[in-house]
C-alpha cells in the first residue's frame, strides 16, 4: 500500500496533503490531551512496531508481495489519534530514509494507513468489544482485518482514478495506468486473503503478548513511565527477524518503478509504454533505498535499517515529549476524584 512517487498526479497528492493537514493538527491536539509526556517514548516504540511490521513482506502467487501495517494495533494500545500520529511518523521515516513510499504521495499514504485504517479499525473493535467483552482479541482481529482492507480499497481507488483524470493526447495515462476495473480487484485480492490474515496475526499476537508480559502498558487508568523488559525484548526479536521479509521476492502491486511498469501485464498484454508523468516526474534518492546499505550483505543491511528506523522513531517521540505538557500526576488526579 506504499504508493510510490509519480503514481498519483501532483494535484492528487496536493489534495490528500490538504486533507491530512487538519487531521494531523487534530491528532497532535488529541495526543497532547490523552498521552502524558512520560509515555511518549512508548508511543515511539509503538510506531516502531508498525515500522517493523511493514518490513515483513509476504509473497502472493504471481510475484507480488504485501505486509501488515499495525495501525489498528496502535489504536487499541494508545487510542486512534495517537495511532494516526505514530503511523504518520513511521511512514515519513520510511519515505525519507528508505524510499518506501513517495514523499509527494505521503499525504495519500497517511490518509490510507494512518487515518482510515486506525480510526475505522478501532471503531469496529470498540463496537465488537462491547458486544462480546470476553473475546477482546477476536474483536481486535476483526477490527484489524477490516481496517487494512478499507485502507487497501482507498489506495486502489486512488490508483484507479488516475487514468480517468490524467491522459496525454494519445490517450495514454500520465500516471498510474490501471483503471478501477484492474486496481480494485488487484489490490483487494491480496488484502482480503493473505495480507489481511497477516494483519490479524500481527495485531492479536502482539496484544496477547503484551497482556501477559506488560499489562500496565494497555491499562486505561494509568501509565508506565518506561516499557518493560519484555516490550524491549519483543522489539529486539522483531528487528532480528526482519530479514525474513527478504524471502518474499517480487514487488508489491502498484509499486513498480517506471521501467518495470512498462513490462507489466495490462488487460492481457504488456502496457508497452512508460507513463510520461512517471518518467519525467519527481525523483528523490533516499539514504538507504529498499532498506539496503552499501557494502553490507542484504540481510545485515535489513537489520541495520530496522535498527536505524526504530531508533529514529523512539528519538522522535522523545523529542516530541519536550513540547508536550508536564507529566500527569495520577495520585493527585485520583485524590481529586
Amino acid at each position: 500500500m506504499h504508493i510510490p512517487e509519480n503514481y498519483l498526479s501532483p494535484s492528487t497528492c496536493a489534495v490528500f496533503g490538504a486533507v491530512m493537514a487538519p487531521v494531523w493538527w487534530l491528532a497532535v491536539q488529541k495526543v497532547k490531551q490523552e498521552i502524558p509526556r512520560e509515555k511518549m517514548p512508548l508511543l515511539g516504540i509503538g510506531a516502531a512496531f508498525s515500522f517493523l511490521g511493514m518490513m515483513f513482506n509476504l509473497p502472493l502467487p504471481g510475484g507480488t508481495t504485501g505486509h501488515a501495517v499495525g495501525a489498528v494495533l496502535l489504536a487499541i494500545m494508545f487510542g486512534p489519534w495517537s495511532a494516526c500520529l505514530a503511523v504518520s511518523v513511521a511512514l515519513f521515516v520510511q519515505a525519507l530514509f528508505f524510499g518506501d513510499g513517495g514523499l509527494l504521495a505521503f499525504g495519500a499514504n497517511c490518509f490510507n494507513m494512518a487515518f482510515v485504517m486506525p480510526l475505522a479499525g478501532w471503531a469496529i473493535y470498540q463496537l465488537l468489544k462491547k458486544a462480546m467483552p470476553q473475546h477482546e482479541l477476536v474483536a481486535a482481529g476483526i477490527g484489524a482485518y477490516a481496517g487494512i482492507n478499507l485502507a487497501a480499497l482507498c489506495a486502489a481507488i486512488e490508483f484507479g482514478i488516475q487514468p480517468l483524470l490524467f491522459t496525454d493526447a494519445a490517450g495514454h495515462a500520465l500516471y498510474c495506468p490501471y483503471p478501477l476495473s484492474v486496481s480494485v480487484p488487484a489490490m483487494m485480492a491480496g488484502h482480503l486473503t493473505l495480507f489481511g490474515l497477516a494483519e490479524v496475526v500481527f495485531t492479536t499476537a502482539i496484544l496477547a503478548f503484551l497482556k501477559q508480559a506488560s499489562p500496565a502498558l494497555l491499562a486505561t487508568d494509568g501509565y508506565e513511565s518506561q516499557g518493560s523488559k519484555a516490550v524491549y525484548g519483543l522489539l529486539g526479536l522483531l528487528i532480528l527477524g526482519t530479514p525474513l521479509g527478504l524471502l518474499a521476492t517480487g514487488t508489491a502491486w502498484g509499486e513498480w518503478d517506471p521501467e518495470e511498469l512498462a513490462e507489466q501485464d495490462f488487460l492481457g498484454s504488456a502496457l508497452g509504454y512508460t507513463p510520461a508523468g512517471m518518467e519525467d516526474g519527481f525523483t528523490f534518492d533516499a539514504l538507504f533505498p529498499d532498506y539496503a546499505i552499501a557494502g553490507l550483505p542484504e540481510s545485515f543491511g535489513y537489520i541495520l535499517s530496522a535498527i536505524i528506523g526504530t531508533a529514529l522513531l523512539v528519538l522522535a517521540f522523545k523529542a516530541f515529549a519536550s513540547f508536550f505538557h508536564t507529566p500527569t500526576d495520577y495520585d493527585t488526579s485520583i485524590a481529586k476524584h
